[in-house]
């Protein structure tokens, strides 16, 4: 049997506002925020130079063959050919871009944490001096 939730009665404004107005207002905090900021900025500096590079990487096989076909079909072993070797190195600098994404990801979280833990912080401050804890 699920329990129903318990309604408290509300003191203020900002307490009968509806969940959505209020989630609205947390998200105008945080995404204001100059911790937020710099998190945007970090995520764009890591970013755009990876995706970038993995472009410019990923279709530079496409450029070899089309204007290069000479080089690309020149052997570097039996049958294997320069392409060839281009086409499966990818698959190897894709898993290096993710590893590279998984270590920045876990700073970019934790970095969230941290912002969602401050936010939650003056959320309960703010609550307590409105209602006048001390």
């Amino acid at each position: 049997m699920l329990r129903q939730r318990e309604h408290l009665p509300m003191k203020n404004k900002a307490e009968d506002a509806s969940p959505e107005f209020s989630d609205r207002i947390q998200w105008d905090r945080v995404a204001g925020s100059e911790d937020f900021k710099d998190l945007l900025q970090s995520k764009k500096i890591f970013i755009i130079p990876v995706f970038v590079f993995f472009f410019v990487y990923y279709f530079g096989l496409a450029v070899l063959v089309g204007y290069a076909p000479k080089l690309a079909s020149t052997r570097v072993f039996g049958t294997v050919t320069l392409a060839y070797l281009y086409a499966l190195s990818q698959f190897a600098v894709a898993w290096v871009v993710a590893g590279f994404y998984l270590l920045a990801s876990t700073r970019f979280d934790a970095r969230t944490r941290d912002i969602i833990a401050r936010v939650a912080m003056d959320v309960v401050t703010d609550k307590d001096e409105r209602q006048g804890v001390d």
